[in-house]
């Protein structure tokens, strides 16, 4: 495996492979990788001829309170990681090498990036379809891969992607759990003992909702609020940021269930901001 810090240099080589025809899938990430982001480039492992990873700190998504200079860094453990699971190129530049300090160009979609996560990090998205733009370009990928746990940046990316044309495939891989349920997160670090206790409950609570859905609830009103009473009382140390039943594409709140919907939430302990969502399909028949 190759680690590369500049971005000419992954450009020549995934320009020389685009010219030949080989299918690369590139893996984007911020580091600290854990089984989740192994889930993800083992697939890209099975999918194509070159896998680039890329392990990038994108100082564009972080507002000015948020954790950027705290975010978990760990590059020689990182690497470790990518090589066993497969990966040919890691790709480690520095904020300086993507960004040039007078860049005022941006790539945004307004519409679906104030939603959700939006509405407390309302330049979140723009710094991640800016990033992930500029890393379709450098790398010329067939195909990319993100996490499930992450679905509104999926649901905006693939908006990205079809607006502007980029000739990439993307692929989302379904959340991975640790075994009480709590999605994996390079966040989860931060925990403390009670917060890390009580965090599976987000998981739980999204999961009542299904589970009163295929019993015949279709109110999307009353399912929402079944699931908040749920986290007020098994999330005391958890502050709710949003809690909310969308259309899986479009991002739009949905009244009642008469298809696919996904329940997104994000709460807030004091040491940490987890995000989490359950796709409930009620047109499917139950189980």
């Amino acid at each position: 495996m190759e680690v590369l810090t500049d971005p000419a240099l992954v450009r020549e080589r995934c320009q020389a492979w685009l010219r030949r025809n080989v299918i690369v899938g590139l893996v984007p990430t911020m580091g600290y990788l854990h089984a989740g982001h192994e889930s993800l480039m083992r697939y890209a492992r099975e999918q194509a001829d070159i896998v680039v990873a890329s392990l990038f700190v994108n100082p564009t998504q972080f507002g000015p309170t948020e954790d950027l200079a705290a975010y978990p860094r760990d590059l020689e453990r990182d690497t470790a990681i990518a090589r066993a699971a497969g990966v040919d190129v890691l790709f480690a530049p520095t904020p300086e090498s993507m960004y040039a300090p007078e860049a005022a160009t941006w790539v945004d979609v307004p519409s679906m990036g104030q939603l959700l996560c939006g509405r407390t990090r309302p330049i979140h998205f723009r710094g991640v379809c800016t990033v992930v733009a500029k890393l379709f370009l450098l790398t010329s990928p067939t195909f990319a891969v993100f996490g499930q746990k992450d679905w509104q940046q999926v649901a905006i990316l693939r908006r990205m992607v079809a607006d502007l044309g980029f000739p990439v495939r993307i692929e989302a891989r379904p959340i991975v759990r640790e075994a009480d349920g709590l999605a994996l997160s390079s966040r989860n670090v931060y925990l403390s003992a009670a917060e890390r206790a009580q965090a599976p409950h987000i998981n739980e609570g999204l999961a009542l909702a299904e589970t009163l859905a295929r019993d015949g609830e279709r109110d999307a009103k009353r399912l929402l609020a079944a699931v908040r009473t749920y986290f007020e009382e098994q999330l005391p140390d958890g502050k709710v940021d949003y809690l909310e039943c969308v259309h899986p594409d479009r991002l739009e709140s949905l009244s009642r269930l008469d298809g696919p919907a996904l329940f997104a939430t994000a709460v807030r302990f004091p040491s940490a901001r987890l995000i989490d969502n359950r796709l409930v399909d009620v047109s499917r028949a139950s189980i």
